[in-house]
C-alpha cells in the first residue's frame, strides 16, 4: 500500500520539520523542562523508559553538547593542533570527531569558513559507523552510486564524502530552495570533486529504476529529540504533526524505493523518540517493500540496540553525549527492481556529444587532472569525476543540478575569473599559487567582504589564506587587493 498526501502540507511541513536543530541554542528547555513539554509526549516517553525517565527529563536540562568533525583532506598539523585546544573529548563512533568544551561564534573563525571542519550532531555522526559496516559487509564492490535524498545542511553527505572509496559518486539532495542553497556551500568548503548537489522533489527520483547503491534518508520528522536545543519544537508538537509525519515519511520512502539496486541498502534516521516515525516505518517498509532489514553492530555504551528484527539503534541524551537520534539499516533483496519505468535506468549508458574545455594553463598547473574531465556551463569551467561524467549528465537531464565537482573559473571575452570553490578545493596545489597569509584580524577583514591593502605583494591573481589554509581568491591590481568572496559567503555579524 503506497501512502499519498497532499503536496502543498507536504512542502510545508517538510520544511519545518527539516528546519528542526538548526536554530540557535537561545531556544534550550529551561529549569521547569518537564511542564513544558506536551502531556501526551511525557506519558509516552513514561512508558519506553520506565525508571529512566527523571534521568531523560533531567539530561533535557542540561546545554546540549557541541560537537564537529575535522577535515582530515585539508587540515595541516599546525591547523590541527589549534582545534585541539578547544577539544574535550573524542566522538566514539565517528573518527576525527570531537567534542567541545564551550560552543564559539563560528561564524568568525575563519577555519570554519575554509571547511577544515564540519559542526555536527555527535549522534547523527553514528552514520559514520553505519557506513563501515554497509561498505565492508554488504557493498565491498566499488565504483558507489550514493543519493543523500534529504541532505541539507550538509552533515551527513560531507561525512559520507570523508569514508566512502573516492572514487564514489554522491548525490546530495535538498527538495527546499534555501536549504539547498546552504547545502551546496557547505559541499564547496568541503572541498571534493565527486558530490554532485541536486534541488528536487523526493518524487522527481521515482523513474530512476536500480540506479543507486546507496540511499540515506535522514527524515522530516517531529523533532522530539531535539528539544532540549530547540523550544519551537515544543510548541509545535502535536499528534496531528506526529501522524503527519509518519505518513510524509513513507511517502518520500515509495518515492525512492525502486531507485535501489538489488541488494541495495538503505539507510533510514530521523531526531525522534516517537516510535510511530521510527520503528513503525522500518516495520512498514519491511511489509511493503521485498526488504529485509540489517543488524547495526557496535560496541559503543549508552546506544540502545535491538537484538531482533526489526533492528534499530536509539540515542536518548541521558545516556551519551548526543541528542535524541533513531536510525535502521535496510536492504533491497536480490532481483527487486521494478520494470514499470521503461529504459530511463539505462539511458545514462550511451555517451554523450560533449567536448571537454581545455583549461587556461596558469589553472591547469594549479590541479591534479588525474580521473577528471572538464565541463562548460556558460562562461563557468569546472571538473567531475570521468568515471561518472555519463551520469551526471543524465542526472542534469533529468533533475535540478544546481552544483556539480568543482568549479574553478569563469571566461568571459578573455578575461579570467579565479572562483571561490577552486579556493576551498582540497586538490589545489598551494605551491603553484601566489598566496598571502594573513592574520586572524586580516582574515577576518576579508572574510566580511572588504577589500584589503596590496602593500608589498604581488600584482595579479593571490590566495588569501589564514594558517596556510586558503580561505578565497583576491586580486591586486596595484592600490588595493580587490576582494573575490561571494557577495552571500560574506560575514555579516560584526567581530
Amino acid at each position: 500500500m503506497r501512502t499519498s498526501i497532499n503536496i502543498t502540507t507536504f512542502v510545508q511541513t517538510y520544511k519545518m520539520n527539516k528546519n528542526r536543530g538548526s536554530r540557535s541554542s537561545k531556544y534550550r528547555v529551561g529549569r521547569d523542562t518537564e511542564k513544558s513539554l506536551p502531556t501526551a509526549f511525557r506519558e509516552r516517553m513514561k512508558q519506553l523508559l520506565g525508571t529512566e525517565f527523571d534521568s531523560f527529563i533531567n539530561a533535557l536540562s542540561d546545554a546540549p553538547p557541541v560537537s564537529l568533525r575535522v577535515n582530515k583532506d585539508k587540515s595541516s598539523d599546525t591547523v590541527l593542533d589549534i582545534l585541539k585546544a578547544s577539544f574535550s573529548g573524542e566522538v566514539a563512533w565517528c573518527q576525527d570527531a570531537f567534542y567541545l568544551r564551550e560552543r564559539p561564534i563560528f561564524a568568525l573563525d575563519p577555519l570554519f569558513h575554509a571547511g577544515i571542519y564540519y559542526v555536527q550532531e555527535a549522534s547523527s555522526m553514528f552514520l559514520a559507523h553505519v557506513l563501515k559496516q554497509v561498505l565492508e559487509q554488504i557493498l565491498p564492490q566499488k565504483p558507489l552510486r550514493v543519493l543523500d535524498l534529504c541532505s541539507a545542511p550538509g552533515g551527513k553527505a560531507t561525512l559520507a564524502a570523508s569514508i566512502l572509496p573516492p572514487d564514489t559518486l554522491l548525490i546530495a539532495n535538498e527538495m527546499v530552495g534555501s536549504r539547498a542553497a546552504v547545502l551546496k556551500e557547505n559541499i564547496i568548503r568541503w572541498g571534493h570533486n565527486n558530490i554532485t548537489v541536486t534541488h528536487n522533489a523526493p518524487s522527481d527520483f521515482a523513474r530512476m529504476t536500480g540506479l543507486f547503491d546507496v540511499i540515506f534518508v535522514d527524515a522530516p520528522c517531529s523533532g522530539e529529540g531535539m528539544f532540549r536545543k530547540d523550544k519551537q519544537a515544543i510548541e509545535e508538537w502535536s499528534e496531528d504533526n506526529l501522524r503527519m509525519c509518519s505518513n510524509r515519511q513513507k511517502q518520500i520512502l515509495s518515492s525512492i524505493w525502486d531507485c535501489l539496486k538489488p541488494d541495495g541498502t538503505l539507510i533510514y534516521s530521523t531526531c525522534t523518540f516517537n516510535p510511530g516515525e521510527n520503528e513503525e516505518v522500518v516495520e512498514w517498509m519491511l511489509r511493503t517493500f521485498d526488504a529485509h532489514s540489517v543488524e547495526l553492530r557496535h560496541p559503543f555504551e549508552g546506544i540502545v540496540s535491538t537484538d531482533k528484527p526489526p533492528f534499530s539503534v536509539r540515542f536518548y541524551p541521558h545516556k551519551l553525549q548526543g541528542e535524541g537520534f533513531f536510525m535502521s539499516v535496510i536492504q533491497k533483496k536480490n532481483g527487486d527492481v521494478s520494470q514499470k519505468n521503461g529504459d530511463v535506468s539505462n539511458s545514462f549508458r550511451r555517451k554523450y556529444s560533449s567536448v571537454s574545455p581545455m583549461l587556461p594553463k596558469e589553472i591547469d598547473k594549479m590541479i591534479d587532472s588525474t580521473g577528471l574531465v572538464t565541463y562548460q556551463e556558460g562562461h563557468t569551467i569546472g571538473i567531475i569525476p570521468e568515471a561518472h561524467q555519463n551520469f551526471i549528465q543524465f542526472l542534469a537531464q533529468h533533475l535540478n543540478v544546481i552544483y556539480k565537482g568543482c568549479e574553478l573559473v569563469e571566461i568571459n571575452e578573455r578575461k579570467l575569473k579565479l572562483l571561490h570553490p577552486l579556493a576551498l578545493y582540497k586538490g589545489l596545489k598551494m605551491e603553484e599559487c601566489p598566496c598571502y597569509d594573513t592574520d586572524l584580524a586580516t582574515a577576518l577583514r576579508y572574510l566580511k567582504k572588504e577589500d584589503l591593502s596590496s602593500k608589498e605583494l604581488p600584482v595579479g591573481w593571490l590566495l588569501v589564506t589564514y594558517n596556510n589554509i586558503g580561505i578565497g581568491w583576491g586580486k591586486n591590481v596595484g592600490s588595493r587587493l580587490n576582494n573575490y568572496l561571494p557577495n552571500n559567503w560574506r560575514i555579516r555579524m560584526k567581530a
